[in-house]
This record gives C-alpha cells, structure tokens and sequence, in this order.
C-alpha cells in the first residue's frame, strides 16, 4: 500500500507565553488617516478591503486625519474624555472593593475605553443595545447614575436588579442598555430580533449588540448574522477583539478566517475592522454603520481591534498565559492616553487639566461608592428581601407561586 503522510492537528498560537518576548510583528497597522471612507450606501461588494486593513483616524502626533476623521464640537470632545476617565476610575474603585470583599465579582474595562464610551454616543434615544460585559460606558456615556451602578455591584437594597444578577450585568431600558446574561451569545439573537421587529412595526429605532472574539465561536452569533443579512435587519454588529477570550488566544475563535470582520463576507454584510483604541475612529465607524441601518440598508459588521489590558475578571491571573509586558508592547497604543494627546494639540486641553480631571472624578466616584457603601455591601448593611424572587415575572403571580411565597412567610 501507498504510504501516506501522517495527519497532523493545528492549533493557532499566541506570538509569545509567560517569559517570552511580546510579538505582534504579525499585525498590519496601517498609516492614520490612510484607509479610504466609501459612501454611507456603499454596495458590500464594494468594500470588501475595509474588513482586512484597519481605520485610523489618531496619528502619532495627536492628529485627527484622513476621510473617517469626525468634526466633532470641542465640548463633545471634552465629554468623551471625562466618560473614559470616569469609567477608569470605578473601574479601580470596583476592583478594590472586590478586593475587600464588599462583592463578590467584577470585570474591568481597561485598555477597552475608547470602544463603549464612543459608541454611546453614536444611537440616538430609543435605540436598543445588546452588550455583553465590558460595555459599562455604554451607560456612563448615556449619563447612566453611578450610584445605581455601585448598588448593582453591592447587590444592595438599592439595586435596580434586587441583587438577582452577577455583579456587572447592569439594565436600563430607559438608557437602551439590555440587561444581558453572564452566558455569552444569547444576547446576539436577541438583538437581530428586536431590529426585526421595529423594521415589522414601521418603527425608526435601531439595535446594536456587542460580542468579544472568544463568543463569535458561540452558535448563536452565524445564526444572528444569517437572519440579520436575510431580512435586512437594522442591528450594528460590534465584534470586540480584546485578543484573548479569558486564557484563549483569540486564534482559536478566529478559526480560518484572515479577521474577524471578514465573518461578514460569508452574509453578504458590510464589515469595516477599527482601531478600538482610537475612540475618534470608533465614532466615525458607528456612525457611518448606523446611517447605513436608519436608511434601511441593513446590517454592518464592525471588528473594534484593541487588547484587554487587565485580567479577564477578578477570578482570572493573566500572567498564567501571557508575558507581563506585553500590554505595553501593544502597537496600537493606551485609548485615554492618545485621545488626551489629541485635545492637547488642538489646544482645548492641557496636562495639568488632565491631572486635576483625574482627581475630580475619582473624588465623584469615591463619594458615589460611600453613598452606596452606606445602603449596603455583600456582607454588610441592607440586601433585597428574600421575597423579591417572586417579582417582576408575571403581570399576575400564578397559585403555586402564591403559595410559595407563603410557606416562606411573606
């Protein structure tokens, strides 16, 4: 018989581990300003190039270049820089607290700022999105009160989840933010659903929904992307590589595709690959995907290119998989840092404002913490009634549940 060459498995691997030299010669990071910005109704065919290269719009020097540069008013600018700081600084704070057991849980966003806090600004009221965990200025940057976000993460008495979720899956209808599950994916299908729906209605609403490069490898997001391109849904799908899906290099999910915009391609949906980093090329991008959704062209699949620059949550250690340095060696550089470098050159900030906005807010956040440390923590104070499992479920209790509730002596 003919002999025959052995089978051999592949398995994607990161550019370095634990005690190696951080590598990311593999990535292609284009000039600012270099990558062109077709018309709003661009046909996908069209522009199939956007979901291989990546938008810049911050150059090295603090400037705002080429076709996707934004021209925002200068307080909206300003704005955007205190959601990043005020998000930085709970962040902290949060982890701290976890740290001295006032909750039992929490997941940062550092590193991935620019993403969630540009982006609130992009829907308009009414609007619907669909996050996942690290989406929180999503609510910062809708003006979201802080206080109700600590009492989430206390599971207090003033939480509006009456301590019923993980810390960390906040929920405000009122602020577009759907209140999303700890098991990634579901939040996918929901949001194609609920864009089905106000296109079934003659309603001018839009959905986004949010997913990290780990959970695309999730059934429910190819299902999402087949009924979202099938019915011309109005849904922005925001892909968010951070590179790692807690210790799994983002490879893995990534499978044979070149990116993970290009998962797009197999649906016939527009797919443009960002700089996550760049919170000026992250506004531009969403803007530019839901013009495309509010004149019903349908979906866009957009790929925020960033790196996580904590651990996956408090339950995580990073180093066990990564090298300590390579957050620092990340070619795309830190959101708040660059941005920051930006308003300095423009002239409508300085340093010394920077230093004296970093202390105010974390003076905010700390006051807010107090306020909701005062109501109550994990192991201390005022916790939602027992009886408040039987609440918000049915518009009329059914009779076994009535009884429940009675044998448990409320």
């Amino acid at each position: 018989m003919e002999k025959r060459t052995p089978l051999v498995l592949t398995v994607p691997q990161p550019g370095a581990r634990p005690g190696e030299t951080p590598d990311f010669s593999w990535m292609d990071v284009p000039a600012a300003g270099s990558v062109r910005r077709p018309p709003v109704d661009a046909d996908q065919s069209e522009i199939r190039d956007l979901a291989f290269t990546l938008i810049r719009v911050l150059d090295d020097e603090g400037r705002a270049v080429g076709p996707w540069a934004p021209d925002l008013p200068d307080e909206a600018l300003l704005t955007g820089l205190r959601h990043m700081l005020t998000l930085r600084a709970y962040d902290a704070r949060m982890l701290t607290a976890q740290r001295q057991s006032k909750t039992s849980f929490y997941m940062q966003h550092v590193g991935e700022e620019a993403i969630s806090c540009a982006f609130s600004q992009v829907l308009d009221a009414g609007d619907m999105n669909y996050p996942y965990y690290r989406q929180a200025g999503l609510l910062i940057g809708r003006d979201y009160p802080l206080i109700k976000m600590v009492n989430q993460i206390y599971s207090n008495t003033g939480d509006p989840n009456k301590g019923r979720q993980v810390p960390v899956c906040y929920s405000s209808l009122e602020h577009g933010f759907f209140s999303h599950s700890a098991n990634l994916g579901t939040q996918c299908t929901q949001a194609v659903g609920w864009a089905m729906a106000s296109a079934i209605m003659g309603d001018t609403k839009i959905a986004a929904f949010w997913i990290g490069d780990g959970a695309t490898a999730e059934g429910d997001f190819p299902t999402s992307l087949l009924f979202a391109s099938t019915y011309n849904a109005p849904v922005i799908i925001n892909v968010v590589n951070n590179q790692w899906a807690i210790s799994t290099f983002q490879g893995i999910a990534r499978g044979g595709s070149d990116t993970f915009a290009a998962r797009g391609h197999g649906y016939g949906i527009p797919s443009l690959r960002v700089d996550g980093n760049d919170y000026l090329a992250v506004f531009a991008a969403g803007k530019w995907a839901a013009e495309r959704a509010r004149l019903n062209l349908g979906p866009t699949l957009i790929e925020y290119v960033t790196y996580r620059g904590g651990a996956h949550s408090t339950t995580d250690d990073p180093s066990a998989y990564r090298p300590a340095s390579e957050v620092s060696a990340w070619p795309l550089g830190e959101p708040i840092a660059r941005f920051k470098q930006y308003l300095i050159a423009k002239g409508i900030w300085s340093e010394e404002r920077h230093t004296q906005a970093e202390a105010e807010i974390l003076a905010e956040v700390i006051a807010v913490q107090k306020e909701a440390e005062a109501i109550g923590t994990l192991h201390s104070g005022d916790r939602p009634s027992v009886s408040t499992m039987f609440e918000d479920v049915y518009a009329e209790m059914p009779p076994h549940l009535v009884r429940q509730r009675q044998q448990m002596g409320f």
